[in-house]
């Protein structure tokens, strides 16, 4: 607690402005899927591919984000400022869409924004921390993106049972974004020194960071858990609308109740954000990492149970909720901790956009599996024991990088 107290002023800076724009992504994350299959009339596979389109610009963004967050010319700030801004322009249109191309186009810009705010976001507060206070630093920036997640699925759930008006939650996401582009252009100088770095080192810094063992492994086994992160967020609000089979009633949560069960999801993430690192600072990296595949495991089982059982279903919902997000709190600072520990300093951006990749690339093969699953109900419940069972996968690859860290 006492490492909280003496960090650096623009770290709680940051980490405001980023609870205000999660406000706006509350407001769509969980309400989207339902949003464009339910009333625009797509199917599940193909809402789930447009999903998926935004982490192929994400790689570009991401690629684009860690050169300009190395960049004398950019840096961090600025990086951050143009990510802002293709964000609120991606908000425009998917506020106007009414089919799939120009539903992809919006997904395109949003993951080409998303993926330039990572690697710099993440320099920032490694640059503004001591490597004692990465954990909790990292815990912190999330326990604003899940306030600001939580309180943006209250206000959009409340939104939509009284308005039903899903289009609106776009153009609120777009006014979040634009608050935040006012927080990081008045309230935020560049935060890294840069030193003059030999020409080398700038033409190799991708090079010599594909050829970090350990990096490349670690990147295994978090494309892993995005692929995990990502279920939750396209796949779970769907399964519990049109899959989960209620008592005495053809049909599975409404928008209110599943309103109810991501806040709790979120806001159960939040309480528990700084706990976890606290605990963990105990551990590796690698041990909190582990942990936390254990905990995803025995939430899949539990989607399971959820969608065959016949009673207490909100109850086995609520729980299985409850441990996803035990699962991201003990995943995301940690991650973050592990690749600000490989990097050397002049190569963050480049370290952190490779970790970033990872999202790219898992939030592109999560929801389009996930959506597949849904369209293949023979399929569908046998689909998150699938997810269980990769763990050990996972767990594997985390044993070897532990070996490879401990030799560096």
């Amino acid at each position: 607690m006492s490492r909280i107290l003496t960090f650096n002023f623009k770290v709680w800076i940051l980490a405001a402005g980023r609870l205000l724009s999660q406000i706006g992504t509350g407001f769509t994350l969980f309400y989207a899927p339902i949003f464009f299959v339910n009333q625009v009339g797509l199917s599940s596979t193909l809402v789930g591919i447009a999903l998926g389109s935004g982490s192929v610009s994400g790689v570009i963004g991401r690629f684009l984000g860690g050169q300009g967050t190395d960049s004398p010319r950019w840096g961090r700030r600025k990086t951050l400022l143009a990510s802002a801004a293709v964000s609120i322009l991606a908000d425009v249109v998917l506020s106007l869409t009414a089919n799939f191309p120009i539903l992809v186009l919006g997904n395109l810009l949003m993951g080409f924004g998303v993926g330039m705010y990572w690697p710099a976001t993440e320099a920032a507060i490694i640059d503004l921390t001591t490597p004692e206070q990465r954990n909790e630093a990292f815990a912190i920036t999330r326990l604003a993106d899940s306030l600001g997640l939580s309180l943006g699925v209250v206000l959009g759930g409340a939104w939509i049972a009284n308005s039903g008006n899903y289009r609106a939650l776009f153009v609120i996401d777009g006014i979040s974004f634009t608050i935040f582009f006012a927080v990081i252009y008045f309230a935020i100088a560049e935060t890294y020194q840069f030193k003059s770095q030999s020409t080398t080192t700038k033409q190799n810094g991708w090079s010599l960071a594909l050829r970090d063992r350990a990096l490349m492994v670690f990147v295994l086994v978090n494309i892993l858990f995005t692929i995990y992160l990502s279920q939750v967020q396209s796949t779970m609000p769907l399964y519990l609308k049109n899959f989960v089979q209620l008592p005495d009633t053809s049909t599975g949560f409404s928008e209110k109740i599943i309103s109810g069960l991501f806040t709790w999801h979120i806001a159960f993430a939040a309480i528990c954000q700084l706990p976890a690192a606290w605990m963990l600072n105990r551990f590796s990296r690698v041990t909190g990492l582990s942990f936390s595949l254990l905990l995803w495991g025995i939430a899949f089982i539990l989607v399971w149970v959820t969608g065959t059982r016949s009673d207490h279903i909100l109850n086995w919902a609520i729980l299985t909720l409850g441990l996803m997000s035990l699962g991201m709190v003990t995943y995301t600072p940690i991650a973050s901790g592990l690749v600000a520990d490989l990097a050397p300093e002049s190569l963050r951006g480049v370290y952190l956009s490779i970790n970033s990749q990872c999202w790219a690339i898992g939030y592109f093969i999560g929801p389009p599996l996930g959506g597949w699953a849904l369209d293949n109900p023979q399929f569908t419940n046998y689909f998150w024991l699938g997810c269980a069972a990769s763990i050990f996968l996972g767990i594997g690859i985390l044993q070897y990088l532990k070996r490879l860290i401990a030799i560096r």
